[in-house]
């Protein structure tokens, strides 16, 4: 018999939690963001923190800019995790994985992860968002080549990216490469 991970506390279905490392937090994370504040009563940004994964961005730094891009949207908190994002969903009380989609790609390995997930913990469901046209080629990946080449003290190529709490924090990390 399959073990769930799920305990006998109720979840609320308003409530989502989008989780993710944010390293770093993108336009396209910001309007998914935005985009769940308007359909959910309440929004979790869940960063998770991988001691085993070299991030750019400390877990701090990742906590502290996604906290100011996104304190003027009212129903949503940002808080780190670690362990199984389900855990951490359980643990906010929240019913609702939040996952934002950009590409074919990126719905084939967020529907696996979605089965993994409802097989942890059936009690909570999982809901896709599919990335505005405007945001489907950002990737962390991306920003992070954009930031280490950037030569504009300004940054004005990141603001096309990342917000703009995000380009000052990113052109000093290079900067001290």
């Amino acid at each position: 018999m399959t073990e769930h991970l799920t305990d006998q506390s109720p979840l609320d279905a308003h409530h989502v939690v989008y989780v993710g490392s944010f390293d770093p937090f993108t336009l396209g994370h910001e309007h998914i963001v935005k985009r769940a504040a308007k359909i959910f009563d309440r929004v979790t940004v869940g960063i998770g923190i991988n001691p085993d994964k070299e991030s750019l961005l400390t877990s701090d730094e990742r906590f502290d800019l996604t906290q100011r891009v996104l304190a003027p949207i009212k129903n949503v908190e940002v808080k780190c995790f670690t362990g199984l994002a389900v855990n951490f969903v359980r643990k906010c009380g929240a019913g609702v994985i939040l996952r934002g989609v950009r590409t074919l790609t990126d719905m084939e390995a967020e529907f696996t992860m979605s089965l993994a997930n409802s097989r942890l913990d059936s009690g909570i469901e999982t809901v896709f968002l599919t990335a505005s046209e405007s945001y489907t080629h950002i990737s962390s990946s991306l920003i992070k080549q954009i930031a280490h080449f950037e030569r504009d003290p300004a940054g004005d190529r990141l603001r096309k990216f990342v917000p703009e709490p995000v380009v000052d924090v990113l052109i000093e990390k290079y900067r001290a490469v």
